[in-house]
This record gives structure tokens, sequence and C-alpha cells, in this order.
């Protein structure tokens, strides 16, 4: 790693040495704009809106828009006269709880590593945070910004968060915070039975970023020249339930099918799917069975039919021979 920020801890009348690190790195995949045609790549121009000219970054200055087509212009020389005492040290202001900062107010992290011969009195503010169970508030001027941030110990280490100032923290407005929504001890009870069946230790490297697994597939596959390996589609997404209750209870059990648990109450618990499906088996079962010793007995009768009708065609041939003698007797 390379240090981007070397300054000092100020704590007390103690001064710690440190380098700053970042923390963290993006994982995304990064592309050029090319041209579709020859993958030649697309540059831009700083041009001058005004003279038309383009412009080195020598000449690009800061420019402020007041509102009415004026533009307030600054230079180097401006920010050079800001007030920043603190650019380069991390004042530690006081020490909180860290429950009470809220994890909306992070922003970025970085490692401090101790300089030179700051190790001892490094590992003493290290040790006292780890004793204290608190995390330090301090204020560090970064790339010509004054900013809130907080100090704590992860794996050995001072980690520095930048903080976002409260009134960069936008306040929600939504229209349903103002509705009279009241839910009920059943629904309620039946949510916090599914939070449990759900409920686990987390472990963030059971988690993977697929999308960006899949985007290295393809990238992987154009360059060997092969063809891509369409993954597998995941289950579709149930449709919205209209019966919360239904579907919460749905819900436990299949959080607990999938983490190979009895059902609840010993036997499964009819839920709207099982329901659904026991009456569709149900139905189609249903006229089967009452279907088959129909057909059977039917099929027995049936000989009955023809030979009754074999006996009648006799009878029939008779009546029409005897018809003639009562025509001679008339």
């Amino acid at each position: 790693m390379r240090a981007i920020w070397k300054g000092a801890v100020s704590f007390g009348l103690v001064s710690i040495g440190v380098k700053v690190y970042s923390a963290t790195e993006e994982k995304d995949i990064r592309f050029h704009q090319v041209h579709r045609e020859d993958g030649g790549r697309i540059r831009y121009k700083r041009t001058c809106s005004v003279c038309g000219e383009e412009v080195t970054y020598d000449d690009i200055a800061k420019g402020y828009d007041i509102g009415g087509g004026e533009m307030v212009i600054l230079t180097d020389s401006d920010f050079a006269d800001l007030p920043l005492s603190t650019s380069h040290a991390i004042d530690v202001l006081e020490f909180v709880p860290a429950e009470q900062v809220d994890p909306i107010l992070y922003n970025k992290a970085y490692f401090l590593e101790p300089e030179g011969s700051a190790t001892k009195p490094y590992v003493l503010l290290r040790d006292a945070l780890s004793d204290s169970e608190r995390v330090a508030i301090v204020k560090v001027a970064l790339r010509q910004r004054e900013q809130l941030a907080t100090l704590r110990v992860r794996e050995g280490v001072l980690l520095l968060n930048t903080m976002l100032w409260p009134d960069e923290i936008r306040r929600p407005d939504f229209g349903f915070l103002d509705e009279d929504l009241k839910v009920r001890p059943p629904e309620l009870a039946m949510a916090s039975s599914l939070i449990d069946s759900m409920a686990g230790e987390f472990e963030p490297d059971a988690f993977t970023d697929d999308y960006r697994a899949a985007l290295q597939e393809v990238i992987d596959a154009k360059v060997e020249g092969r063809e891509v390996v369409q993954p597998e589609e995941e289950e579709a997404a149930p449709a919205a339930a209209v019966d919360l209750m239904a579907a919460l209870k749905a819900s436990v059990e299949r959080a607990r099918a999938a983490r190979g648990e009895a059902p609840s109450g010993g036997g499964a618990e009819p839920t709207p799917i099982s329901s659904a499906r026991s009456a569709k088996k149900a139905a189609k079962k249903a006229p089967a069975k009452k279907a088959e010793p129909a057909k059977k007995t039917t099929a027995k009768k049936t000989p009955a039919k023809k030979t009754a009708a074999k006996k009648a065609e006799p009878a029939k041939k008779t009546t029409a021979k005897k018809a003639p003698a009562k025509k001679k007797t008339a």
C-alpha cells in the first residue's frame, strides 16, 4: 500500500506520527469508451465555452456560480490562505461510546500506521481505546477539506473513519410517515418469528458479487475466444401477497425449510401455498376415484343390453309375419 497522507495524532500532550492508507478499494470492473468499429479510445478536449480554445490544466481555475450568469473565480492562492490549522494533524476532541455514532455518518475508512519512533504511543492509544470501548472523535484535513472523523481499533490497527457533517444528512420526507397505520399484535409476532427463523452470525466472506463474477466471465470468454456460459436462472420472487399474515407464515416455514429445521408445531402448519396445493390434489383425485367404479359397472352391464336387443329382434319379425294373417281374416 502507498501512504496518501502524513501527519500526527494529537492525544492530549502526546503527538503520534502516523501515515494514512486507504483501507478500502473498489472492485468494480472499469471500462474505457471506445469507437465501436475500430476500438479506438474516445478522447475529450477541455475547451472554453467563451473563446472555444483548448485549455490546459495549468489554466484551469475553480468557479462558483452565484446566479444570474455571474461567476466568482477562485485560484490556488485563495485556497492556500484558508485557516486549516489541522492540515497536518488529527486532533482528538473527545471520546464517546461507539453506539452513539450513527452509521449513516460514516464516509471513508483509512488505516493509520505509526511512523518512526511513534510506535509506543501509538500502541498506548490503541490499547486505551480497546479497554474503554469508546471511539475518539477527531478533526482532520484531507484533500484540502476539514472533516469530522472517528478513531477506533480494528485488527490491532487504528482505523480512521471520516464522517459527513450533520447538515449533509438528508431528512426523510415521505407521505406514509404522516399516516395513522397500525400493526396488529399477531402480525408483529409473526414478523418477529420470521426474523428469528432467519437470524444468524454475519460473515462477510459468505457473500459474493455475483454480477461482477458473471461480467468477468463474459470478459474472460471473449479473451479466450469461447462461448459464454449462461448462469443458472434464480428463482423468481413471489408475487405481492394480499394476506400479510399468510405471507408471513409461509415465509417462516420457507426459512425453516431452507435451514433444514422441522416445521413448527411438529407437523407442517397450513400455509397459503401448501393449502392451495392440497386443494388442487384433492380436486384431481376426488373425481378419478368416483369415475373408475362407474366405468366398470357400465362395462359389465353393456353385454346385458346387447342380449336384450338380440332377443327383441325375433319378436319384431314374428309380429311382421302375423300381420298378413289378420288381413285375411278380415
